[in-house]
């Protein structure tokens, strides 16, 4: 019997007679030759069934349906003309179920079509494609965190309190107490760090905003960082060599697809090098105002008003981070906009020690973080500034009475990050079955 091998071994087997395990994903026929597409999870490769030598298996071929569960056994044959290099042809064939009537065709379909039909829309090849970037980046952020001596502490998905307010958190009934799907891993985060030293976390959060625009998701999942020790200056290091780092793996490993299925320019992921431009906040300011100033349309100098003290909205960061060829790191935002646990500048009380890392391309904020108030009367005060409850906080309030120090970290959302990795217009096609305003299935 043929071994059972997968596409993407298939090199390995030049000249041997292989069975592949997989789906009919696309077929063309003529009257003497059925090419069929077959995919099988690990890629695509053609397999050639002929009437001359197979003359029992050419109606069977041509019968199958597209998404047919099928068995193929051939011989591996060498063709420069294939995007894998190879090709198979054909000696058996087994139909495990013959399916009539896919519902997403070759044909162009709707969004919302084929996010109802998300359950089948994965197997495209566009979708498998950013789907496999998406697990890659996922070990690319464990590796660079579990080789640079981070220790995984787990946070909780289930909190008896808001990081930044009720607003945006799904609110749950905990046994007669309430409860909310976590926004951030961060607070726990802090606890780990002042245990180990420096922690991270990687898990799914929530946000219950109510927003439709193509960057949120009410799910997504993001990797939070926290280090013990660290100022603002070296989160800002931790983040940039983070970046440079994951962004190089995912070039390494999928270029092909990134420009191949995906059309990515990938000129604009090599220039993710350090340094990146360091811009702070009042400055930031200034060069969008000096880009309203020198706009002649009417509609982007309204969306690009902006007063000292309010936060960027995606028009800001999308025309600041045009004049840079690489990620931007704005510093030093207004502390007034900025969470309760997040330490003012000493100099300047009106600035807190936080950064955010801007994409280009429009992609808006990949990273936010900064340094963490470690005094406990100040915390004490701004837990009590934001009314948020005291006896929530009282075992986060305990890390600034025993041990505490200065300490920063950021926190990276997983889909953002492949959105703008893989060039897309939508964060829904970056999360195996997204979930938003509007969408709960499937």
């Amino acid at each position: 019997m043929a071994e059972h091998v997968y596409i993407e071994d298939i090199a390995k087997h030049e000249g041997d007679e292989v069975t592949l395990r997989g789906w009919l994903y696309n077929r063309r026929s003529s009257k003497k030759l059925h090419f069929l597409q077959v995919r099988d999870g690990t890629g695509i490769i053609q397999a050639v069934v002929s009437i001359g030598d197979t003359p029992d298996l050419f109606e069977p071929a041509g019968a199958c349906g597209q998404e047919s569960s099928i068995e193929v056994t051939g011989t591996v044959s060498r063709d420069e003309r294939s995007a894998i290099g190879y090709e198979l042809h054909v000696t058996g064939l087994t139909v495990l179920q013959n399916v009539e009537g896919y519902p997403i065709t070759p044909k162009s379909h709707g969004d919302a079509f084929l996010m109802d039909h998300r359950h089948l829309w994965v197997r495209s090849r566009r979708q498998h494609a950013i789907l496999r970037i998406r697990a890659t980046l996922a070990r690319a952020i464990r590796d660079y965190f579990d080789t640079r001596g981070f220790v995984l502490f787990d946070s909780p998905i289930l909190t008896p309190a808001a990081c930044e307010g009720t607003t945006t958190l799904f609110e749950l009934d905990y046994f007669d107490t309430k409860a909310y799907l976590t926004q951030s891993g961060q607070l726990y985060q802090e606890v780990g760090a002042l245990a180990f030293g420096k922690t991270y976390c990687f898990g799914p959060t929530f946000r219950a905003e109510k927003s439709k625009t193509r960057r949120h998701l009410q799910e997504f999942w993001m990797v939070e960082p926290e280090v013990a020790y660290m100022d603002l200056e070296g989160d800002m290091d931790l983040a940039e060599d983070f970046l440079v780092e994951i962004v190089s793996r995912v070039l390494e490993t999928h270029r092909d697809e990134l420009e191949g299925v995906l059309e990515r320019d990938v000129s604009a992921l090599e220039r993710v090098q350090k340094p990146f431009p360091r811009i702070h906040y009042d400055d930031a300011v200034k060069e969008i105002l000096a880009i309203r100033d020198e706009t002649e349309d009417p509609e982007l100098k309204a969306n690009l008003e902006i007063d000292w003290g309010t936060d960027f909205g995606a028009a800001h960061e999308t025309e600041l981070t045009k004049r840079y060829d690489r990620p931007i790191v704005v510093h030093h935002f207004p502390s007034a906009i900025k969470a309760f646990y997040m330490k003012k500048d000493p100099a300047s009380p009106k600035h807190a020690l936080a950064m955010d890392v801007l994409a280009p391309e429009g992609y808006g904020e990949v990273v936010g973080g900064g340094q963490r108030e470690d005094d406990l009367a100040k915390v004490e005060a701004g837990i009590a500034a934001h009314d948020l409850p005291r006896e929530a906080f009282e075992w986060y309030l305990d890390l600034r009475r025993y041990g505490s120090v200065p300490h920063a970290g950021f926190g990276l959302g997983l889909e953002r990050t492949v959105a703008w990795i893989c060039g897309l217009h939508h964060v829904r096609e970056t999360i195996p079955f997204a979930r938003t305003l509007d969408r709960l299935k499937p």
